[in-house]
């Protein structure tokens, strides 16, 4: 596709797209749920047009595993004119959203702005850290590939400083990690971890045998993987035992100020790493009434993912709050969500281009999984429950065919079979150095 060669483009701020005579979608956010609605939008008699931050698609799932060693970044994001070569429907650009005039049905960008006839929000959500700063001082999210990095990085660089220090008492903080939030992520990670502890620690940071590695799991509730049947919930709580996890339930953390988390219980915990896994919420774009955002700053739809108060913007994802019977407080905001939208509202876009009527979505649950360790793993699918080896099997399977591209699945597989035979982790090498925002002198503060 060729592009415009307008010059009137750059006068009037607009970014240069090829002219084309059929309708323009414009989608903000290739995740699960923009992808998907791009990729089924294939040979539409439409132009797509996908503005999103960064150039690549990121696997979210299996951040984890790169904030933990276990994979490489690039066995998991995908770039996105590799994947959107073949469809020659597609204009991709890499901007950032910073506004949307209703009035003129245009998306304002940071590269200039675009007209559009459909406009689909699919930017997907970010940290939420409950307006407390000293969570968003301290602590490190898990949402982007930058985030598993930052994360590696920062366990990693405390090793190192953990290695070479004289003190038992700054070796211990410094590698003692604290994850907030029982979800499918926070258990992952603590499972992670703890193999990590088990298995690198004793070879690779031989300085660290008498202090060892202490990993804490904080959740509020009163159990882990609070959206899965209870005794899934036990069973892992067993698994993460066995790993020498130190779960507290029941528990919530007050205030994190350098090294120090500081618990409703009273407990004090020293820590140089704090890992916040426990909230996300929406990802706003100026230009919307205030209305159409919840407490979670989810957009509000229909049951066609159509935005409230706008007859041509859609939502879609973990962005989307759509209240029905089933889910009085929304949809769960999880990949098959998105998915599903995605798909469905490309049916529907193409409809409502035809005149014709269009489908309400319904969901159908898939099943959740969390793996814990090697052949540990919970998963709940069609009402039914699998535990230990059969769910890591069906976690692993899952996981590996939703991986986009030949090469990456093989990469995943091959590293995945590596680390069963020999308990080792990928490369543990500190790509950048990380620097939290809170560390503003050098050293641990034990206040």
């Amino acid at each position: 596709m060729q592009c415009c060669n307008n010059e009137d483009c750059n006068e009037k701020g607009r970014i240069c797209i090829p002219e084309s005579k059929a309708p323009r979608v414009v989608v903000i956010g290739g995740g699960f749920a923009g992808l998907k609605l791009v990729e089924k939008l294939k040979n539409k008699n439409v132009q797509v047009v996908l503005i999103d931050k960064n150039n690549f698609h990121q696997f979210v799932p299996l951040l984890y595993q790169v904030a933990t060693s276990g994979i490489e970044p690039d066995n998991i994001v995908f770039p996105f004119r590799r994947i959107l070569s073949r469809q020659s429907n597609v204009v991709f650009r890499m901007a950032e959203a910073t506004g949307i005039d209703m009035d003129n049905n245009q998306l304002n960008t940071s590269i200039g702005s675009v007209p559009y006839d459909y406009l689909v929000l699919a930017q997907g959500s970010v940290v939420n850290f409950f307006g407390n700063k000293s969570f968003e001082w301290g602590g490190q999210g898990l949402k982007s590939i930058t985030d598993a990095l930052d994360i590696r990085s920062l366990v990693l660089q405390n090793l190192e400083r953990a290695a070479v220090t004289c003190t038992t008492h700054e070796k211990s903080v410094l590698s003692t990690i604290v994850i907030v939030g029982a979800g499918p992520a926070g258990v992952e990670m603590a499972g992670a971890f703890a193999e990590f502890k088990k298995y690198i620690i004793p070879n690779d940071y031989p300085e660290l045998l008498t202090t060892g590695m202490t990993i804490y799991l904080i959740e509020a509730g009163d159990r882990l993987l609070p959206a899965m049947p209870g005794k899934l919930s036990e069973k892992t709580l067993r698994y993460l035992n066995d790993l020498n996890v130190e779960i507290l339930l029941n528990v919530k953390v007050k205030s994190y100020h350098g090294s120090v988390a500081s618990l409703d219980n009273g407990q004090v915990i020293n820590a140089a790493n704090f890992i916040w896994t426990a909230g996300i919420k929406g990802s706003s774009v100026n230009g919307l009434p205030s209305a159409v955002y919840n407490r979670q700053n989810r957009i509000w739809v229909d049951e066609f993912n159509r935005v409230a108060q706008a007859k041509n913007i859609f939502a879609i994802g973990d962005i989307a709050c759509m209240v029905n019977d089933k889910f009085p407080n929304g949809h769960p905001m999880v990949a098959q969500v998105a998915i599903q939208q995605g798909r469905l509202l490309a049916k529907n876009i193409v409809r409502l281009i035809n005149n014709k009527d269009i489908e309400s979505f319904d969901y159908h649950d898939k099943g959740t999984m969390a793996t814990i360790g090697k052949q540990k793993a919970v998963a709940f699918i069609g009402n039914r429950s699998f535990g230990g080896r059969i769910a890591w099997v069906l976690w692993s399977a899952v996981h590996l065919m939703s991986i986009i591209g030949v090469r990456n699945k093989l990469l995943i597989a091959v590293n995945w079979f590596w680390n069963y035979l020999t308990y080792d982790k990928g490369d543990r090498v500190i790509i950048r150095k990380y620097s939290r925002k809170g560390d503003l002198k050098k050293g641990v503060n034990h206040e």
